[in-house]
């Protein structure tokens, strides 16, 4: 793979990720067209999932189009929509020469017939640049097609001694600013937000984003209840119930104890943002309860480190579930 086909594609990933949170059911898809060695314009799904990213960009694009290379994060669609005409038709009218396609569809009304119309086109397609970085991107969305539940991200904000409150309860504030709007990022990313509730009852949470410029992406909220719904949450009796969630690619669950333990215990989060700061609780309410393990050999192998950093005074720990 030439360093050329890196960089577009990697501005195309980079647009994707900034749609996060806002196109579910549909993938956040970025797109670039690039012409000697200049991008021309690009393009990320819109709100909703509609219009395409690659949509996006032929219309900016214009005439400039022909002769061009589109670069794509996922394979352009190819199944009929009464909402327009596919990627994969518009792509060949509009005069691009070559596309460069990141990674396959997995949505099985496409996945291999958008490359195959674009060939039969006769268009130059290559496949598999940075595919990896594209699929990770669009984690929630794979996710959701291959697994029929979305990715359940679980945030903990934790002391040095891996505690979320006082024995009184006083959790407020354990981390810092900077994390705090961490938090609130990583909201916007987010199509669903769920608590139990015993968090619902002490905090009485509004879950929404307070970031400048994002207050429209606050995500759906839900809560994990075995009793009465409560005006203007969704309601989860059970952790299973996430396969029969509509429209939600990305899922984070921010409190507390029961509902951490909960989804644990059913084995159903894969990813963890242990924000952590530098204070000492000691005796205080722990993270998680029991989740199933009577042994440390069991514990071992289950979670690898994938990210971490500096967040102000607090410092970012991910960790992402390793699964067979």
């Amino acid at each position: 793979m030439s360093g050329s086909a890196v960089r577009w594609m990697g501005e195309a990933i980079a647009l994707g990720r900034s749609a996060l949170g806002e196109t579910a059911p549909n993938p956040n898809v970025g797109c670039v067209i690039v012409r000697d060695d200049r991008m021309i314009s690009g393009g990320a799904t819109g709100r909703g999932g509609r219009p395409h990213a690659e949509k996006i960009a032929l219309d900016q694009a214009g005439e400039a189009a022909r002769g061009a290379t589109l670069y794509t994060s996922l394979e352009p669609c190819a199944h009929r929509s009464d909402r327009g005409p596919t990627c994969a038709a518009i792509i060949p009218e509009a005069g691009i020469a070559r596309v460069i396609i990141a990674t396959e569809d997995p949505d099985p009304r496409t996945a291999g017939e958008g490359i195959r119309a674009l060939r039969d086109r006769g268009l130059s397609v290559e496949v598999g640049a940075c595919a990896q970085q594209a699929r990770d991107s669009m984690a929630g969305y794979f996710m959701r097609v291959t697994k029929g539940r979305p990715r359940i991200t679980l945030k903990l904000a934790l002391s040095i001694d891996g505690k979320i409150a006082l024995p009184s309860g006083e959790s407020k504030w354990i981390t810092g600013e900077d994390a705090r709007a961490h938090v609130h990022l990583e909201r916007a990313h987010a199509d669903m937000i769920l608590v139990g509730r015993g968090t619902l009852r002490a905090d009485n949470p509004s879950l929404d984003v307070r970031l400048p410029g994002l207050e429209e992406r606050s995500p759906r909220r839900a809560l994990l209840t075995r009793g009465d719904p409560v005006e203007g949450w969704e309601t989860l009796s059970s952790p299973e119930q996430v396969y029969d969630l509509d429209g939600v690619n990305e899922l984070l669950i921010e409190g507390g104890s029961g509902a951490a333990t909960a989804f644990l215990k059913a084995d159903l989060v894969d990813r963890i943002l242990i924000y952590r700061a530098p204070l000492l609780i000691g005796e205080g309410r722990n993270s998680v309860g029991y989740i199933g393990l009577d042994a440390i050999a069991d514990a071992h192998g289950r979670w690898q480190v994938s990210d971490g950093k500096a967040l102000g005074i607090d410092r970012l720990e991910v960790y992402e579930r390793v699964r067979g």
